[in-house]
């Protein structure tokens, strides 16, 4: 935590706090995300310094929102925020970190290795190509797209009645008032912002959250299997293999650097 003063101090307070017995996977996990996550380009060089109260407290304070025992999909999952997060707040919980690129999924599978997550299973593609496969609880995703695209993507893989947890920044209300529009096409009627945390310690979040309607059209994935995730071995990425330069054609749902 490369801070000054009493700043530092309120972060690791809010870190220990939050974290409990985690802590020293939390630590690790930072470790590797400030060093070869920087290094093999999952991480910007910039959210180095920043990445306890803008990554970790950030994507740690949506786990409130979140039943202990949840099936979880990380919509465009990057470099493990909020889903690694998740799975060492939520150790109960089944965690599926799904990412297109596969510079990520490799990070990711090692991140799962190095910090023995066993209720994590790392899955390869794009939602609309895992649609009827993989379907979950809940559905989180942190810088994918902007709310009217993301809302298909992440009904795609929540079962009927489930949650969708969207962590958006300081325009979110802006974003979803764009996107009502959209949402009502697609049957989601209960959207709202959620404010988690004072800011007094930097474990704070902004979510936008709704529940996926029980029956929609096929814009908003109808059809689908109602299965729950299948866990498959623990850090192991899993889905459709890379080609022979170990990169696919297809285009990622998901632009963010730092997860």
């Amino acid at each position: 935590m490369a801070r000054d003063g009493e700043e530092a101090g309120s972060l690791s307070a809010a870190a220990a706090e939050m974290f409990g017995a985690a802590m020293p996977s939390a630590q690790k996990y930072a470790a590797m995300l400030t060093g070869p996550g920087v290094e093999r380009g999952v991480v910007g060089p910039a959210e180095a310094d920043r990445i306890w109260d803008r990554h970790l407290l950030n994507c740690g304070a949506v786990a409130r929102l979140i039943p202990g025992r949840s099936s979880v999909i990380d919509l465009g999952s990057g470099a493990g925020l909020p889903g690694i997060v998740l799975a060492m707040l939520l150790p109960g919980a089944k965690i599926t970190l799904l990412e297109p690129l596969a510079r990520r999924v490799d990070f990711l599978a090692e991140c799962v290795s190095v910090l023995g997550l066993t209720n994590v299973q790392v899955v390869r593609g794009r939602a609309e190509e895992h649609e009827g496969h993989l379907v979950a609880d809940v559905v989180t995703s942190r810088a994918v797209a902007p709310l009217d695209k993301l809302a298909g993507l992440s009904l795609a893989l929540a079962r009927p009645g489930g949650k969708v947890l969207a962590i958006k920044g300081s325009s979110a209300e802006a974003e979803l008032m764009k996107a009502r529009p959209v949402l009502a096409r697609i049957g989601i009627s209960d959207a709202r912002v959620v404010q988690l945390g004072s800011g007094a310690d930097g474990a704070t979040a902004t979510v936008v959250t709704f529940t996926a309607p029980e029956h929609r059209s096929s814009a908003g994935g109808a059809g689908r299997s109602s299965a729950r995730v299948e866990m498959r071995p623990p850090g192991r990425p899993s889905g459709r293999a890379a080609g022979p330069t170990g990169r696919r054609t297809s285009r990622p749902n998901s632009r963010r650097g730092g997860g």
